[in-house]
């Protein structure tokens, strides 16, 4: 397969834990060719099909050079046999017109992972909305009185920006209730931003566990995400500490319900944050972990990956 990669920049990549390297090299570990460009790369000109400057890569073995160009062109994306959306968050404006470009890729015959227009209609945070089963109590809200009343019914809250990423912008406020208010104003901005309020959940003592899902398939393993010090956050780039673990029944039971279900609207790879028996967050933009699972437990999730990506490439050919 020809297989394109939209992504940051490659010379930013820490490849001895960044999940878009290990997928690139387990593809060319596979013999697929392998192109990389930034979405900035992407062009449209009226009348014409999406292209995208784009550089073919070859690996060299090192962490610090890890990759030389072997070719430089301007290609139209539908070119390719498989498209990888892996730009980082945060979902902003330029994200946004980017999908819509691989979106109009997709119409003239690109194959596109994640779908564009799924990435748009599940933001991470409030994707979990749809599935009150699994979430602790939650609120989403610009209401100042709205989170003052959700704070009096649950005592000990989280709250957070729906834009954040990295656990950026997470605070936790006690049942007293200190700088609530000036914890609201900081994050809703006097009523011009919505934000996310849900109850505390103690067992983030035991790690934010990030569960992965594959074309539909859970992946056995979980990096449970610790946090350290005196910190509430788990996340890896908060300074959590990441354990591999095998999953729980109700970690299991979570991503079975969702996963197949996801996977159906064009989310070839998803990653459900559960804390305790709770539902977190639904990563849908570029979910990271595989290579700390792989290490650590021993289970070679770029390859599951890459055969459930090749899965899906000649199931479409096959319709086509």
């Amino acid at each position: 397969m020809n297989i394109l990669f939209v992504a940051d920049p490659l010379e930013a990549f820490q490849v001895y834990k960044d999940t878009t390297f290990s997928m690139i090299r387990e593809a060319q570990r596979r013999g697929h060719r392998v192109c990389a460009c930034e979405p900035r790369h992407l062009t449209w000109r009226s009348g014409d099909l999406v292209h995208a400057e784009t550089r073919e890569i070859l690996l060299t073995g090192g962490e610090e050079e890890w990759f030389q160009v072997s070719r430089t062109a301007v290609k139209p994306l539908k070119d390719f046999d498989a498209i990888l959306m892996r730009k980082d968050p945060p979902f902003d404006s330029e994200y946004f017109y980017a999908t819509h470009l691989l979106e109009q890729a997709e119409r003239e015959g690109a194959k596109v992972f994640n779908r564009p227009s799924a990435l748009r209609d599940h933001p991470e945070k409030l994707a979990i909305m749809e599935f009150p089963q699994f979430v602790s109590p939650t609120l989403v809200t610009r209401s100042a009185d709205e989170v003052r009343r959700f704070h009096e019914e649950h005592g000990e809250i989280i709250l957070k920006p729906l834009d954040g990423m990295g656990g950026m912008g997470i605070f936790r406020v006690g049942p007293e209730g200190l700088n609530l208010g000036s914890i609201i104003e900081t994050l809703n901005q006097h009523g011009a931003t919505t934000i996310m309020v849900q109850r505390f959940v103690p067992e983030i003592s035991q790690g934010d566990k990030r569960v992965l899902v594959i074309g539909g398939r859970v992946v056995p393993f979980c990096l449970a995400r610790i946090p350290q010090g005196s910190e509430i956050r788990g996340n890896l780039a908060a300074g959590g500490k990441g354990v591999a673990q095998p999953i729980s029944e109700r970690d299991r039971e979570i991503a079975e319900t969702i996963g197949p279900l996801l996977s159906e609207r064009g989310l070839l790879l998803i990653g459900l944050d559960v804390i305790g028996d709770c539902l977190t967050e639904i990563n849908v933009t570029s979910p990271t972990c595989f290579q700390e699972i792989t290490q650590q437990a021993g289970f070679d999730v770029p390859a599951m990956f890459l055969d459930a990506l090749e899965e899906a490439v000649d199931r479409d050919r096959t319709v086509l």
